[in-house]
């Protein structure tokens, strides 16, 4: 058997990269946001964050803010006709 090559971030070297003048830390209002149950969103990753991200697959999809576990929201999202929830940090989440 041939053995499986890469791991969670294969493949993503555009998808999680930034603009030249963007770089660097994360500003802070994006690292506190607060969302409220009901919120529309957008995963966005952020990638000086490597803390708290989600799956690839689900990048720059939207969903509702479901609820709070910890420091992380639960993104209630539709994929491939089933409901799914995910967990992430509010800095890798954008206002839609």
């Amino acid at each position: 058997m041939v053995k499986r090559v890469g791991g969670l971030k294969r493949k993503t070297r555009h998808k999680y990269s930034k603009h030249y003048r963007r770089k660097g830390k994360v500003t802070i209002s994006d690292f506190m946001s607060v969302y409220k149950d009901g919120d529309k969103v957008v995963l966005k990753i952020e990638p000086s964050l490597p803390s708290g991200t989600y799956c690839r697959r689900f990048y720059g999809r939207s969903g509702i803010i479901a609820g709070k576990q910890g420091r992380c929201y639960k993104v209630s999202i539709f994929d491939q006709g089933k409901k799914k929830i995910v967990l992430t940090h509010p800095a890798h989440l954008r206002r839609a």
